[in-house]
């Protein structure tokens, strides 16, 4: 299928455990770190592990969710767009959805938790409580979810079907999903490193909520970004590992190298702290963009999960305006190869990001951020 045309990026926005979008650059180009040991389970206890929770929030579920106030401030400033009506869809994405309020039903047998317990359920509430119309689509596909709604949005925007389109993406953590990713063995007692060759791997998790705001390319404005050359690729290799040979990463990021050629490019990776997939993805990168320098910030935010490439997303934004672009927070030398910086680098010098996310069972998603 080919790539789809450039979208217009009108206005963006996250929210993350060290504030809004521009709160969160700073602090990331201070080398802040937002993650902190949290038992895993909340208030059932366990192995201390690196979270970064939203500013009040606890990681032990409450209905309805402790994360709306943090939600309705983000999308405050798009009330009034009719959004949800017939030509301004809105695209909602998440790995997680409610899934953490359905474990609190389970284990402690309120039913309340029950309004918010699975994606439809907690999507049609989010939407009511917000005030968007019933043109709505949900999409979830493990960390590159939020890819997954750009690419759709800018398909409808193509195609004719809307003039504007929202992208919106929520991942809020709780100790069903910590608890998963515990039991897996790669969140535990550890800071993550990102792109860091160590013994032992490790990541954090953290919350994060984004949205986007696409329009056709005509009529751009100054200020405005593109997102272009959005790519796609599933390896469908296994549960949660990806091919050793690293075909995966290689196949997303080849449309990329055409739609860069003659571009002065920086690199925005997934960077969790896990070994072998650091190590696939940063040699994948190298090798398609040589000369660009490669950074990750989940080091400080944790993994955002299927948040993360919309939250990200808005964090790039604000390094090409403010013309500095954080390092990556938490890598320790040696790293996997010379390509990772780890300290804030000036993107004066450079006119387009290449924006990365990875996700469980070989699936990979990227794209060009430019200015319009």
């Amino acid at each position: 299928m080919p790539l789809p045309s450039a979208a217009r990026l009108e206005a963006t926005g996250c929210i993350t455990a060290l504030g809004d979008a521009v709160a969160t650059h700073a602090a990331l180009l201070r080398g802040e770190i937002a993650l902190r040991l949290h038992p895993v389970l909340g208030a059932e206890g366990g192995e201390p592990v690196p979270l970064a929770l939203a500013p009040g929030r606890g990681l032990d579920e409450t209905a309805p969710p402790n994360w709306l106030a943090a939600v309705s401030a983000l999308v405050a400033p798009l009330a009034g767009a009719g959004w949800g009506t017939a030509r301004r869809p809105v695209f909602v994405t998440s790995s997680n959805f409610g899934v953490g309020s359905l474990h609190a039903f389970r284990s402690r047998n309120e039913p309340a938790h029950l309004a918010y317990g699975t994606p439809h359920n907690c999507v049609e509430w989010l939407v009511r409580e917000v005030g968007w119309g019933p043109n709505v689509t949900t999409l979830s596909h493990a960390c590159v979810s939020a890819h997954l709604g750009l690419l759709l949005a800018t398909r409808a925007l193509e195609a004719g079907l809307a003039e504007r389109a929202l992208v919106f993406s929520f991942d809020f953590i709780s100790p069903f999903v910590t608890g998963g990713f515990h039991a897996l063995k790669i969140l535990n007692a550890g800071f993550p490193a990102p792109y860091s060759d160590r013994a032992t791997g490790s990541i954090g998790l953290g919350d994060g909520a984004a949205f986007a705001v696409l329009s056709r390319g005509e009529g751009k404005r100054v200020g405005d970004f593109t997102v272009g050359a959005q790519s796609l690729h599933n390896e469908m290799h296994h549960f949660t590992a990806n091919r050793a040979d690293g075909a995966g990463f290689t196949a997303c990021l080849a449309p990329l190298r055409e739609a860069a050629a003659g571009r002065r490019l920086w690199l925005k990776g997934h960077g969790t702290g896990t070994l072998d997939a650091g190590r696939l993805e940063s040699a994948a990168l190298t090798a398609a963009f040589p000369e660009a320098p490669l950074v990750g910030w989940k080091g400080s935010l944790g993994h955002t999960l299927g948040s993360c490439g919309l939250v990200e997303l808005a964090l790039a934004c604000q390094s090409i305006r403010t013309g500095r672009a954080p390092g990556t927070i938490g890598g320790v030398a040696p790293m996997f190869g010379p390509c990772v910086a780890l300290d804030s680098f000036s993107t004066a010098g450079t006119d387009a990001v290449i924006c990365a996310s990875n996700a469980f069972g070989g699936a990979h998603a990227a794209f060009l951020l430019a200015h319009a």
